[in-house]
Order: structure tokens, then C-alpha cells, then sequence
């Protein structure tokens, strides 16, 4: 099958843009890595209780601030949709923190009700949700910081999400379902049987048309918005996938687990179109919101002094080779 001018025009790209690049950022493993949505900041998020924040310019990051305040991990961080100063932290310490890059201060401090795991800022920019490791999804105003709603749930509930539209919140939970609440009602609206296996993240792509699943059975499976329908399924991976991202332009989705490689596949035919070799099992992957440059962090380990050590860096895929 001859493969699509866009998958040979990325080929070429990357095959001229084949360096990755890591940055140091933290003092433990990064488990969070996001874009703001103009693209210029990069921030991370990490086991040493911090959040970093890099400018990108030209071909490398540079760190511009470490955030200081959680009392644990910090296990995942977003930005705004639409304001690229404002970013938010989850941690294990039961507070949500919302972070000003032009200050360079948290504007507040949310206290919720159990050890925080997940994060997502809703595509209006109104509310957080966050999630804790007691399945208790918290809804929080993101001007007044106050909790709206707050749903407790009887399963194990992995990543969340709004759909594009924000008229509808998706859970993945481990009995390998995709759950879909309405939204702001949060009545339910279907549960999908997507995975034999726990079910464990969950993307959107920019352009509204797919959303894509991972899962403990490796498998990643791409869904129609509309229908609600599994349009294709992608099985490179050997190990659970961990972490999911579609490209600025929803042409690529890029996943990630164990396994010594980040797959990055064209949506519409499935077609491997790269990948991304790592020396450890990758966290998190994030393409950047305007040109094909992806964003990871893996579990590295700083083998030079000791091999215990969590190197703490993040990583970039799709320079050039020169740089």
C-alpha cells in the first residue's frame, strides 16, 4: 500500500529532524509534561514536589522557573485553554495550585479531599476537574477557586476529560470502560465498553473529530466523536499505554508505555509513521500546539554517578539534526 503524501512528507521531516534533546528540570522522575496553548512555555511536573516552567526558543528549551509549594508529588499539571500564563497543578498533598507564569506565584491554593492524580481544565476555561485516588471527581470554578460539584464514583476512574464542545465529561475507569457524563448536569449519558483491560487515558483531538483511548491490553483505540463508534485500533505497543497525544494538526497520535519507543502513527490510516526511541519506560507525551515537535519524559536514570538516581529531564523530539 503506498503510503499517504502526508505520511512521506512527515517521514522527511523528521528523518532531517531525528535529534531528541533532553533538558534538565527536576530533582526526580517528571511525571507531567503540557504545552501552553500558544506553544511558547512547556511546563513539567514532578515527584520532587515542583513544577518547572521552560521557554521555548528556536531549538531548545530554556528553564525559565521552578514552582515551590506542594508537600507531595506533583502528578499532573494543564494549562489554561486560552490563556498561556495560567497553569494548574495536581498532587498528592489533597491541593489543586494554579500558577501565574508572569507573577510567577500560585494566585490560589484549592484544598481538596483526597491525594490528587488527575487534572483537566475545561475548553471554556470556567472550570478544573480533578480527580483523587478515591475516584471523587471535583469540579472547581476557576475564577472563584471554589468547588461546584463533586461526584464520587464506583469504580477505579483513570484520566478525565471534556470533549471539545464542553458538553460532555469523559472518565476512564478500570474495568476498561470509557464513561460519558452530560455537562454541567454530569448525568450519565453512556459507558463504553472500550478495553478488555483497565482503561487509562484519554485524548481529544484539536480538531473534534476523534478521541483516543489507551489501554492496560497495550492496545490504543481511536474513536468518531459523533458515533461513539471504534474507527481503528493501533497495536505496536507490547506494554500498558501510559500516555496519549494528537498533533496540532489531529494528523498524528503519538502513545507511550514501557516499551523502549514512543509510536507516532497517522490517525487516519493507522499507519506507523515513526518512532521515537527512549531507554526507559516513557511518563508522558505532549506534541507542541502549532509544529510537529513532541514533548516527553521518561523514567532515565542519571547512570553516570549512580543508577538509582532519577535523572528528572525532559525531553524533545523533532529537532534539527544540526542543532
Amino acid at each position: 500500500m503506498a503510503l499517504s503524501p502526508y505520511v512521506v512528507a512527515m517521514q522527511e521531516l523528521f528523518r532531517a529532524n531525528t535529534r531528541s534533546r533532553e533538558f534538565p528540570a527536576h530533582g526526580a522522575k517528571v511525571h507531567s509534561v503540557a504545552w501552553s496553548c500558544c506553544g511558547r512555555r512547556l511546563a513539567s511536573g514532578s515527584f520532587d514536589k515542583t513544577a518547572s516552567v521552560f521557554v521555548l526558543e528556536k531549538d531548545r528549551l530554556v528553564k525559565e522557573n521552578n514552582y515551590r509549594g506542594h508537600g507531595d508529588s506533583v502528578d499532573q499539571l494543564c494549562w489554561h485553554p486560552s490563556n498561556p500564563d495560567l497553569f494548574v497543578t495536581a498532587s498528592g498533598d489533597k491541593t489543586i495550585r494554579i500558577w501565574d507564569v508572569r507573577t510567577t506565584k500560585c494566585i490560589a491554593t484549592v484544598n481538596t479531599k483526597g491525594e490528587n492524580i488527575n487534572i483537566c481544565w475545561s475548553p471554556d476555561g470556567q472550570t478544573i476537574a480533578v480527580g483523587n485516588k478515591d475516584d471523587v471527581v471535583t469540579f472547581i470554578d476557576a475564577k472563584t477557586h471554589r468547588s461546584k460539584a463533586e461526584e464520587q464514583f464506583k469504580f477505579e476512574v483513570n484520566e478525565i476529560s471534556w470533549n471539545n464542545d464542553n458538553n460532555m465529561f469523559f472518565l476512564t475507569n478500570g474495568n476498561g470502560c470509557i464513561n460519558i457524563l452530560s455537562y454541567p448536569e454530569l448525568k450519565p449519558i453512556q459507558s463504553i465498553n472500550a478495553h478488555p483491560s483497565n482503561c487509562i487515558c484519554i485524548k481529544f483531538d484539536p480538531t473534534g473529530k476523534y478521541f483516543a483511548t489507551g489501554s492496560a491490553d497495550a492496545l490504543v483505540s481511536l474513536w468518531d466523536v459523533d458515533e461513539l463508534v471504534c474507527v481503528r485500533c493501533f497495536s505496536r505497543l507490547d506494554w500498558p499505554v501510559r500516555t496519549l497525544s494528537f498533533s496540532h494538526d489531529g494528523k498524528m497520535l503519538a502513545s507511550a508505555s514501557e516499551d523502549h519507543f514512543i509510536d507516532i502513527a497517522e490517525v487516519e490510516t493507522g499507519e506507523k509513521l515513526w518512532e521515537v526511541q527512549c531507554e526507559s519506560p516513557t511518563f508522558t507525551v505532549a506534541w507542541h500546539p502549532k509544529r510537529p515537535l513532541l514533548a516527553f519524559a521518561c523514567d532515565d536514570k542519571d547512570g553516570k554517578y549512580d543508577s538509582s538516581r532519577e535523572a528528572g529531564t525532559v525531553k524533545l523530539f523533532g529537532l534539527p539534526n544540526d542543532a
